[in-house]
């Protein structure tokens, strides 16, 4: 088996997180009034995960795309500090692919950094292409099924909903149980604390996407220290 294949059957936990949460961002985006062909096409081109809810938030309150845009950026800026953490682990000697940062969501990065270690140097990109191609694929589904069933569940009950809405961070955060408790635990107490000061100053879009900043960076300094 290929290292290719490796990662794309790596990605199967990935998956079955993302197709139920991308099913709702496609029914979140009809509610909101968007297209069906605007909907996939967001997750075909941007693939942000909660960043796309953030974004159909910001343009059906009538934000507009000048304030929605930057918002967005800031909330995925915090992919500066995955991508040389990736970086650091693949063969130094070969170039990186341009394809390795479209795929790099936090799921893909948590389950990737947990599980390189595992793999020979040499095999490591290839097989991380396989994880977010799978990755990819099931968001890019899951949102066609939403789109394409939307009509059928224009009124979801409220439970299912909010079962919708958990299934993204509680994957993450079980992918995050792999890596180092420690760094973990402080890491996510610092980005309360960061939140929650945030909130008192800041609208709550705002704090939330400058709040995952500092949370990444505190994280990025405790595992070099």
């Amino acid at each position: 088996m290929g290292a290719f294949t490796k990662g794309l059957g790596a990605s199967i936990a990935i998956a079955a997180g993302y197709i139920p949460i991308a099913f709702s961002f496609g029914l979140a985006a009809l509610n909101a009034g968007l297209s069906p062909t605007a909907t996939l096409l967001i997750s075909i081109l941007i693939f942000a995960g909660a960043s796309q809810f953030v974004l159909i938030s910001l343009l059906a309150s009538g934000v507009g795309l000048p304030i929605a845009l930057p918002t967005v950026l800031l909330m995925n800026a915090r992919h500066l500090f995955y991508g040389p953490a990736v970086c650091s682990r693949l063969d130094p000697i070969r170039a990186p692919s341009a394809l390795l940062s479209f795929g790099l969501t936090d799921e893909v990065f948590a389950a990737s950094m947990a599980r390189f270690d595992e793999l020979d140097l040499n095999e490591r990109e290839s097989w991380y292409i396989g994880m977010q191609t799978g990755a990819y694929l099931s968001w890019v589904v899951g949102t066609a099924l939403g789109i394409t069933l939307g009509h059928n569940l224009e009124h979801p009950p409220l439970w299912v909903s909010e079962a919708l809405f958990f299934v993204l961070p509680a994957l993450f955060f079980v992918l995050l149980l792999e890596m180092d408790i420690r760094n973990l635990l402080r890491t996510l107490i610092a980005t309360a604390l960061i939140t929650a000061v945030l909130l008192c100053v800041l609208p709550s879009h705002l704090a939330l996407a400058l709040a995952i900043l500092g949370g990444t960076l505190f994280h990025a300094l405790g595992a070099h220290t």
